[in-house]
């Protein structure tokens, strides 16, 4: 399929150029004008959390964006009148932006510390969270303007609508610092890869188009899958990383092959019938990973998935068709714009020997396949073991926020003056008649039996929408809201005491939602789903790499190598963020836990990503072999002449992940980071030490398939790599001779 696309491009180089470039205006201008249907609370969160925002949707009610003012005074009591008059002002600032629905002074809420010198002002903003995060500005500048006033106090704001403002306007800068620090890094290794413009502009243009074009498609396609802010970033990272990888494997067989003498007909087809099909593979086995997302049953997930499906099906289409099509064109002026010194420096038979540096690794290792299977085992497994010790959770704002930040020192002064969980659990309670007595006795009951529990605390609110039978109880429960005694408050509230009071009212819903709810039921839904993704995306990667190669050997050493570079990285994740080794030159802190829904992304991830290199290289040394060379000589060969191509994606794809490790979220250092690791490790100890130790010890078993295998789907090489001079074998092309019979479809050819 691939020699074929390629063929056909070829043939038809305008009609392909100008199809893409049509194909990206129509995607962009089309998903432009739809517009990006975003996920809802609703189906972004599992279990009760998901039931209760349901509830209230329906209903048409929602949640109101709330917003806390810390008034504090080091020497001052809530009782002095300049304490009085700086709260007074605060009040009477935040109404007179007219975006507030209710402020609520702490001397009629009572909301004052036990040592008297900090109060709470309560405000409750306009509209849903969506319009509360537009209008939080004004409230913000209003409480900075009375800090001005009284610089003798402490005035700061915390809250729903200023938290969900930061992350929003943090999401758009780093992504666009990604995307502005990303593109040159990867301009700039291209360059040194090739040494010429032409040739490093060329990945980077069509990446880059796929990633505009898979953008449209996905605003357009939202209103039947929605996509949120996640999928935008994901879909950055994981399309400029492909992207640039699958045209640079084509170019850089294509180049090589010029270079051995063939001529540009005979060199493009030779790429497109390997670098091609190992593109065309390697895409597959991606989708097929990020599919498996699906089954978490998560909204997010399933909207990062779709987006990454998506860039991955345009950046392999963009390589098979347009590219062929611009290097036919281009012919060696793809060459052009060399830069002279990185022309000394490089060797003319880099491409094929592997360099001084991959010589030095490779030659000991197949020298002693064993000893070097042993030492990197060893190594990876320790680098792993700390994923023993990981902790998941659903890292709080404050968690993902940097230290030193705003609205982290605020919650610190707030919980340091009112200690317990910031953020209350919400009992949201839909019943036949909300009015009757058996329901107002029942919620009295709830009221006492949480406050006498000893692992909830006032104040305890309750609002009552009788013209829906609706009402919610707000709880707040003891701990951080991310910690055991969090998680231990929620089961007794979810367990006991609503089935206890509540429920026992019949045709009664109470479903239990709040941060510390939203992250208990995430982690369950995740820890529940894990299992069925892993096997679902180890299973057909299996059955890929068994169809494509036609070994079982090759197939079960794929998975086995992909599982301890995962491990590896989930080690080293483990190791930096859970437990802060080595955190600060990250410019971050251990946070105790790691993000809940990284693990599963990153194995989703990276289990598509490592087949690039292993399909490649696999299919390189298949090829040597298929043509005569025996097994030693065919990895020796494979490794040797992937070498150059190998180190220059893998450089990309981790300067590219890289990027994502400087940001501010927690959760995107964290990604950044994993995969950053895993790649390196994948390109160095997996494909430069395992791998080639592995299959020499192997030998001729790497190509053993049992007879009662032979069923299979055959996807394994069916062109022949033709000798110097020879006449292309590409299918399609003028001149090509016919196909061989079945029975030679695999005969050898010496080169």
């Amino acid at each position: 399929m691939a020699a074929a696309m390629g063929a056909w491009s070829a043939r038809n180089r305008r009609t392909a150029v100008f199809g893409w470039l049509l194909f990206v205006v129509l995607a962009t201008v089309l998903g432009g004008a739809h517009g990006g249907t975003k996920v809802t609370e609703a189906e972004s969160m599992p279990g009760q959390v998901a039931r209760a925002a349901r509830i209230l949707d329906d209903a048409g009610l929602k949640s109101p964006a709330s917003e806390t003012v810390l008034v504090q005074s080091p020497t001052r009591s809530a009782d002095d009148p300049e304490f009085r008059t700086a709260v007074g002002q605060v009040t009477a600032a935040v109404n007179g932006t007219g975006k507030a629905a209710e402020v609520r002074s702490p001397y009629d809420t009572k909301a004052v510390s036990q040592d008297g010198h900090s109060a709470l002002v309560l405000v409750t903003l306009k509209g849903d969270h969506d319009e509360a995060v537009e209008n939080v500005q004004a409230v913000m500048d209003a409480v900075a303007g009375v800090q001005r006033q009284n610089p003798g106090l402490t005035v700061v704001e915390l809250g729903d609508a200023s938290s969900g403002k930061w992350i929003q306007d943090q999401f758009k800068n780093d992504f666009a610092r990604a995307e502005w620090t990303a593109v040159p890094l990867a301009l700039g290794i291209l360059l040194v890869a090739f040494g010429a413009l032409v040739a490093a502009v060329l990945p980077v243009v069509l990446a880059l188009t796929a990633f505009i074009a898979a953008g449209g498609l996905v605003a357009l396609s939202s209103g039947l899958l929605h996509t949120s802010d996640d999928a935008s970033s994901v879909m950055l990272l994981v399309g400029l990383a492909v992207g640039v990888d699958y045209c640079l494997f084509y170019l850089r067989r294509e180049r090589e092959e010029r270079a051995a003498g063939r001529d540009a007909r005979t060199a493009l087809a030779v790429a497109a019938a390997t670098s091609g099909r190992a593109v065309l593979v390697s895409g597959v086995t991606v989708v097929v990973a990020m599919a498996g997302m699906f089954l978490t049953g998560i909204a997010d997930f399933r909207a990062m998935a779709f987006a990454t499906i998506l860039v991955v099906i345009t950046a392999v289409l963009g390589s098979l068709t347009v590219l062929p099509a611009l290097l036919s064109m281009l012919g060696d002026r793809v060459d052009k714009g060399r830069l002279p010194l990185l022309g000394k420096l490089r060797r003319p038979d880099a491409a094929q020997t592997g360099g001084r540096f991959w010589n030095a690794v490779l030659t000991p290792v197949l020298r002693r396949p064993l000893a070097a299977t042993l030492l990197a085992g060893t190594f990876l497994l320790a680098l792993a073991a700390p994923l023993l010790t990981m902790h998941t959770a659903n890292l709080t704002f404050r968690q993902q926020l940097p230290s030193g930040n705003a609205l982290v020192a605020a919650s610190q002064k707030i919980e340091a003056a009112f200690p317990g969980s910031p953020a209350p659990a919400t009992v949201v309670i839909k019943a036949a008649d909300i009015d009757s007595p058996a329901m107002t006795a029942a919620i009295a009951d709830l009221k006492a039996r949480a406050l006498a529990s000893g692992r909830m605390h006032g104040p305890v609110e309750v609002a009552v929408h009788a013209d829906k039978n609706i009402a919610t109880v707000d709880i707040p429960l003891n701990g951080t809201g991310n910690d055991a005694t969090s998680n231990d408050a929620l089961k007794t509230l979810r367990e006991d005491l609503v089935p206890a009071t509540v429920l026992k009212v019949p045709g009664t819903e109470a479903p239990v939602t709040g941060r510390t709810a939203g992250s208990y039921d995430f982690n369950a839904q995740m820890t529940g789903s894990m299992p069925l993704v892993l096997g679902f995306v180890v299973l057909f990667a299996f059955l890929l790499m068994l169809t494509s190669f036609r070994s079982l050997a090759v197939a079960g050493t794929a998975v086995a190598l992909n599982l301890l570079s995962v491990g590896a990285a989930y080690g080293v994740l483990t190791l930096v963020f859970q437990h802060g080794v080595g955190a600060s030159l990250l410019g971050t802190a251990g946070v105790g836990a790691v993000e809940s829904w990284v693990p599963l992304f990153l194995f989703v991830i990276l289990f598509g990503l490592s087949m690039d290199y292993h399909v490649f290289v696999v299919s390189r040394i298949k090829e040597g072999r298929d043509r005569g060379l025996p097994t030693r000589a065919a990895i020796a060969h494979g490794i040797r002449s992937t070498a150059g191509v190998v180190t220059s994606a893998a450089v990309i794809m981790v300067a590219v992940f890289a990027v994502f490790g400087t940001l501010s979220m927690q959760a995107m250092k964290q990604m950044g980071v994993g995969l950053a690791v895993a790649v390196l490790i994948d390109a160095t100890v997996i494909r430069a030490v395992l791998l080639p130790s592995v299959m020499t010890l192997l030998g001729e078993r790497n190509w053993y398939l049992p007879r009662w295998l032979g069923w299979l789907p055959d996807l394994s090489h069916g062109e022949s790599v033709p000798p110097l001079g020879a006449a292309s074998t590409l299918p399609g092309q003028p001149g090509t001779p016919a196909p061989a019979p079945e029975g030679a479809r695999h005969r050898r050819i010496e080169v």
